[in-house]
């Protein structure tokens, strides 16, 4: 069970046209600036600000007929991240709102990126009572809608009903169809995903004040491949022994999906992949691609070398944290337009991060299940979870208050541009690619002004995985999928990061077999192989 010490503040002609209408789509979302304007009038109460509405103008709005008609309930959301000094100030003033919309509080429950796994994992075995859940395909979602942890949200004939049509009208009307679609399990979505970039590109963040000290800059924006970075890495240990000159952590590293471009075909927790940036429809282990050891051996080299954290494969530090300390000079990273000024906003590094594109632009199902919001099957009320999701996909007053805190206090505003202020540190929680939709958020002054325009043209012409539209249903391998998972955390941390002998790979990979892996990657071919002849 959670545990805290506080009270919680708390056919491939078909996938190019799918690719095609998200790219239209996405260009009339982003034309409005995402702002949603068909509401359900049983769940979607009037009163969301308009992109130019200030904040004491929609918290004023009076309270809808559908909200006086609801009783009043306390939300929990729960999130990956470090809980931040002025949540409680920032949660008062979202329950002002909340209470004027749909007559809910919300308590957000933030848990250190290096616990969330365990403890959310505990969670769901304990059927604890929570509402609403950031659930990912790269963080077990599959495996976790297997164990029934999160409830269907689109089944007219289910329990609830359906949810998206009842409550989710704003979601609907604004998010991209191809982002539900591609993120559906067996015909039905389990989580909401958030309105965000699409495509997918590794890379590197990195100081670019230290850069210029040390007369790296050039030498690393012409970087290309991970042999490239070697020089670079071996000056910052030389010039700045107190700096860590590249940061990693298990799931944040060379060999992560983002930037190794495994296409896990649903969920990366689940071993049996094909390459995003290929042609090849064949599902096979990671380890039988000559790239996945070819990544474990210069990991390896840099972790004997000096230039990877020590601790990288235990530390309990999230990329914004090991940022946040001032001691890191690189972290491995997926990239989007102005993803190193988000960054630098987050961590108090404003005007000094850079990036460096490493990797192809792709396009894979996963991408569009990048991150979402899954209503928990233990909720003692899915339908006002569904209309706080709702409202993150159409207000935005409470959209930019969740984000970024309150105005005129962690930010000031001038039009549709936010400049941090002196107390911004204390709620900088840097989860808006998890909160809804992106495209209500305000712009930092550090920022392009025209970021969302950016990131409209970060999807076109990007390379689509050979899988795209298909998602692995995992429960017909749901024992199979439990024992390698427990397999994979005894040896994923330690590989990935250098921080074990490469040779170690081959025990891991015959580990995987004895506990299902050809069980696993057959189902998984058989069902690709099913989707693909009827597409």
């Amino acid at each position: 069970m959670l545990n805290k010490s506080r009270k919680p503040r708390k056919s491939f002609l078909m996938l190019t046209a799918l690719m095609v209408a998200l790219v239209a789509v996405l260009a009339a979302c982003g034309g409005n600036n995402g702002n949603g304007s068909n509401s359900s009038p049983s769940a979607s109460p009037s009163g969301s600000a308009s992109p130019s509405a200030s904040p004491s103008e929609s918290a004023s709005a009076a309270p809808s007929d559908a909200a006086s008609d609801l009783k009043e309930y306390e939300l929990t959301l729960f999130l990956p991240g470090t809980p931040p000094k002025d949540e409680q100030k920032v949660e008062a003033e979202i329950n002002k709102h909340l209470k004027e919309k749909i007559n809910a509080t919300l308590d957000i429950n933030f848990i250190d990126w290096g616990q969330w796994d365990n403890k959310m994992n505990m969670a769901i075995a304990s059927r604890d009572p929570m509402d609403i859940i950031f659930t990912a395909q790269w963080n077990g979602h599959s495996a976790n809608v297997a164990k029934g942890a999160f409830l269907l949200l689109n089944d007219p004939n289910g329990k609830h009903g359906n949810l998206l049509e009842q409550y989710g009208q704003d979601i609907l009307s604004s998010l991209p169809e191809a982002f539900l679609k591609g993120a559906k399990i067996d015909g039905f979505n389990y989580g909401v995903p958030a309105n965000k970039e699409l495509a997918e590109q590794g890379g590197i963040v990195y100081r670019t004040d230290i850069a210029e000290e040390l007369g790296l800059t050039e030498q690393i924006q012409a970087v290309k491949t991970i042999a490239d970075l070697e020089p670079i890495l071996a000056t910052v240990k030389e010039k700045k022994p107190d700096m860590i000159p590249i940061f990693m952590r298990d799931g944040e590293n060379f060999n992560a999906h983002y930037f190794a471009k495994y296409d896990y075909l649903g969920d990366s927790t689940i071993d049996g992949v094909i390459l995003k940036d290929g042609t090849e429809t064949k599902v096979m282990a990671r380890y039988e691609h000559p790239r996945y050891m070819e990544t474990l051996n210069i990991t390896r080299d840099f972790f004997k070398k000096g230039y990877i954290n020590s601790d990288a494969a235990t530390t309990q530090l999230g990329v914004n944290d090991a940022m946040k300390k001032g001691d890191v000079f690189m972290v491995v990273s997926p990239l989007k337009p102005g993803k190193d000024a988000e960054l630098a906003n987050a961590t108090g590094l404003a005007g000094k991060l850079g990036q460096v594109a490493m990797t192809e632009r792709t396009v894979a199902t996963s991408d569009t299940a990048g991150s979402m919001l899954g209503i928990s099957s233990t909720s003692g009320d899915p339908a006002r979870a569904m209309m706080l999701i709702n409202l993150l996909h159409s207000d935005k007053y409470l959209n930019n208050l969740i984000n970024f805190g309150i105005e005129g206090d962690h930010y000031s505003r001038s039009g549709e541009i936010i400049t941090p202020t002196d107390n911004t540190a204390n709620y900088s929680i840097g989860a808006a690619w998890m909160l809804g939709s992106q495209f209500l958020n305000y712009v930092w002054n550090t920022e392009a002004p025209d970021k969302w325009e950016q990131f409209k043209q970060f999807n076109t012409d990007a390379h689509n995985s050979p899988g795209l539209g298909f998602t692995f249903n995992a429960e017909p391998v749901k024992s199979q999928v439990s024992a390698m998972n427990n397999t994979r955390k005894q040896y994923d941390p330690g590989l990935d990061t250098g921080s074990i002998d490469p040779s170690k790979a081959e025990e891991y990979y015959n580990k995987l077999k004895a506990n299902g892996l050809d069980k696993v990657i057959a189902e998984k071919q058989t069902q690709l192989d099913a989707f693909l002849a009827g597409n």
